[in-house]
């Protein structure tokens, strides 16, 4: 019976029934609290509390400690946009290394208690912290087959499930087409090869689908690779069954297998790559000309460094079926470089040269020169041709450093996925009404930080009642606030704060 009644039909009940049994004999009441409990299904305990009265007032909440302030949240989100906006599990394994790469180059200034919380924090916080910015910030024919020649069948098959317990050197091997939904003429392809073992992804930029090209591309690779080349394994591609590359395979002794026709799942690994590293960095525009192909080649010889030694990455460790049910575990995300010293396969020096140009790199710096190479590539995918300016003029890494708090607003960071925008808003709709009491108010925030706008709001109504309500301007007030606190908390991050920024940070946040 309790399901049915709503919470006026309890509340009306227990006010006209609670009075006739507090005034009722003792005769009377059991069978006054029978029908009670039959009534509204209440335990017998309970309903006797709340017949007589001592339940009926609500429990005088305590306001809980904030944790994790504004001070850590500004900080997250820069470590979020230094990381490329990677999700939260990635984030939070490459925290550490982030942290102290940036701060060894002077682009951070952590407070310790800032730092603490932040290596503290867990993904479900780091999800819910960034979910407003995230949502302000972010807004086929099957191809016919060849016919089956002696050469590829010659060549082993090698599925998804035989690459267990495999030593980093092998590699999955595919094609990537940058030519903007039109597959006319000769565009730019990008020839994508990911070690199984660890990860690590190298990509080159081929002007065109070719197989003179394509071995180019590994011997390329394997000039630049810190670990031995081993073996690849392609798709059914003409490009790669070819006499020219299984040649140059056997000469340089490299296993050279393929998967099934149609099952993309037997190269997973390169598969996964091809939507988080290429598409991510370079979109889906058409490039073409030698001119593309040097700027995609630019962009990838910087990639490379940032993607493989500050992108941390999930790997599939079991996958068990029962019946229907298929479970997947996964191991914690880890760098592929991180993956490739803990395998062992490095010797004492390959590890220690490996580990000392990690410590060299600057992970911003990356993602700046990265920024800079996508603008660039944006401009030749939109026009068809290289940017009239010189891309990153006007734009050092101090700028950039300084716009990682904020690049969040406006929408997407990287230039080859970014939509035409409209003129931002700068000018005011009404006069600011806390113009003369605003340096008030900001000595109150300074003398007593942990207090709420509400309680600022009274204290001005007070002050005074013939400008000011207690809610016409409090929304207005919480925005100010707001601002004023976030600027506070790039003071932890950054150093000193000049009083003029904040004040017009304030005032623009007030618009």
């Amino acid at each position: 019976m309790r399901g049915r009644l709503s919470m006026a039909t309890r509340k009306e009940l227990i006010e006209g029934v609670g009075q006739r049994y507090r005034t009722s004999g003792g005769k009377d009441k059991p069978k006054i609290l029978e029908e009670f409990v039959r009534l509204t299904g209440y335990h017998r305990k309970h309903a006797i509390r709340v017949l007589n009265g001592s339940s009926s007032k609500p429990a005088e909440r305590r306001p809980r400690e904030r944790v994790y302030d504004e001070a850590v949240r500004q900080a997250l989100i820069i470590l979020w946009e230094a990381a490329d906006r990677i999700c939260s599990k990635r984030l939070k394994a490459a925290q550490p290394l982030l942290i102290v790469a940036m701060e060894r180059y002077g682009h951070l200034a952590l407070d310790a208690s800032v730092r603490r919380r932040l290596l503290a924090m867990s993904t479900a916080t780091i999800d819910r912290l960034l979910e407003s910015t995230r949502r302000e910030g972010c807004a086929g024919r099957r191809r016919r087959g060849a016919i089956n020649s002696a050469l590829r069948k010659s060549i082993p098959i090698r599925t998804f499930a035989d690459w267990k317990d495999v030593k980093p050197g092998f590699f999955e091997i595919d094609f990537v087409e940058h030519c903007g939904g039109v597959a006319e003429g000769t565009f730019v392809h990008s020839l994508v090869l990911t070690d199984v073992a660890s990860g690590w992804t190298e990509c080159v930029a081929l002007p065109a689908r070719e197989q003179t090209l394509v071995i180019e591309g590994f011997a390329q690779v394997r000039a630049e690779l810190p670990f031995p080349l081993i073996g690849v394994n392609g798709d059914n591609d003409s490009a790669f069954i070819n006499d020219t590359v299984v040649e140059f395979c056997r000469a340089h002794d490299l296993q050279f297998t393929r998967s099934r026709p149609y099952r993309k799942n037997d190269q997973a690994w390169v598969e996964q790559k091809n939507g988080s590293v290429v598409r991510r960095l370079v979109g889906y525009g058409r490039l073409q000309g030698r001119e593309a192909t040097a700027a995609l080649a630019r962009l990838y010889a910087v990639s490379r460094l940032y993607v493989n030694f500050f992108q941390p990455s999930f790997k599939l460790s079991s996958k068990i079926r029962e019946g229907s049910r298929v479970t997947k575990r996964y191991s914690a995300p880890a760098t592929p470089c991180e993956r490739l010293l803990a395998s062992g396969c490095l010797d004492e020096a390959g590890a220690a040269q490996l580990r000392q140009l990690c410590s060299n790199l600057d992970p911003v710096a990356l993602l700046h020169q990265i920024r800079m190479a996508q603008e660039e590539l944006a401009a030749f995918a939109a026009m068809g041709s290289a940017p009239s300016q010189a891309p990153g003029d006007g734009h050092d890494i101090d700028t950039f450093v300084r716009g990682l708090a904020t690049a969040w607003k406006s929408g997407e960071s990287r230039p080859t996925h970014r939509r035409k925008t409209t003129a931002p808003r700068w000018w005011r709709s009404r006069a600011d009404p806390f113009e003369h009491t605003w340096p008030t108010v900001e000595q109150w925030l300074q003398s007593e930080p942990g207090v709420s706008a509400k309680e600022l709001m009274h204290r001005l109504a007070a002050m005074r009642p013939d400008v000011y309500s207690t809610t016409a301007q409090l929304r207005t007030l919480q925005r100010r606030v707001k601002a004023w606190r976030t600027e506070q908390a790039k003071q932890l991050i950054f150093g000193t704060l000049r009083p003029a920024e904040l004040h017009a940070t304030a005032n623009r946040s007030a618009h």
